[in-house]
């Protein structure tokens, strides 16, 4: 199996790190994976990811940032984004990660038009996601950890809407065989702190993930 690639373009708020660790290290340890089966990038930091040596799948992390602020790591990471998207590659976009997947792939982000979504949230399977090989994973009703301002307010040509709920309209979307991109954070547990994967829905998920990276 190849290496998971993850694309860090933000971190965690202090008192997160220090209870549960930063998002790459709750990323990793959620998919079952060990630090040697990762490379990260910390892209926000002006290291933009060039080669795919080794690599089988790439998360996309959140971020403090928002993409309409058009910051130049961001601007490059989603032109690098173009040229990979392109590739038989397993790609998964969180939060921030899959505003930037939409953006790049032709979709629009703003702020949502009913302000923040945040904390622990009920979310629902479209009949989409009910088939979809990585969101069939969950029950058609689960919940997640939730924390944004801006959202996906149009979709690239034939984007399928996975999952939603009464504030997020695509709380997950397929962009293409293999990419997916998620508003929810499944790197985090029900109550966002606690290190207990097994009473989340996210283990399952980026498991999957992996899983179908191979």
């Amino acid at each position: 199996m190849g290496k998971l690639l993850i694309i860090k373009t933000g971190s965690s708020n202090k008192s997160v790190i220090q209870r549960c660790g930063d998002c790459d290290f709750r990323i990793a340890k959620y998919a079952g994976l060990s630090r040697e089966d990762v490379i990260v990038s910390c892209v926000y930091k002006n290291s933009i990811p060039i080669s795919l040596d080794g690599v089988s799948s790439i998360i996309i992390t959140g971020s403090p940032a928002m993409v309409t602020d058009k910051e130049p790591w961001c601007v490059e990471v989603s032109n690098w984004l173009k040229d990979i998207v392109q590739k038989d590659i397993a790609i998964l976009g969180i939060c921030f990660g899959h505003q930037l997947l939409a953006h790049t792939l032709g979709g629009s982000v703003d702020y949502h038009k009913l302000g923040e979504e945040k904390g622990e949230v009920d979310i629902q399977l479209t009949e989409e996601g009910k088939k979809d090989p990585l969101l069939s994973v969950l029950p058609a009703d689960f919940s997640a950890h939730a924390f944004h301002k801006q959202t996906v307010t149009k979709l690239p040509y034939n984007a399928k809407v996975l999952a939603r709920n009464h504030f997020e309209s695509s709380h997950a979307v397929a962009f293409g065989n293999k990419i997916w991109g998620v508003q929810f954070h499944p790197e985090y547990t029900d109550d966002g702190v606690n290190v207990q994967p097994e009473k989340t829905y996210g283990a399952r998920l980026l498991k999957q993930f992996v899983k179908i990276a191979g």
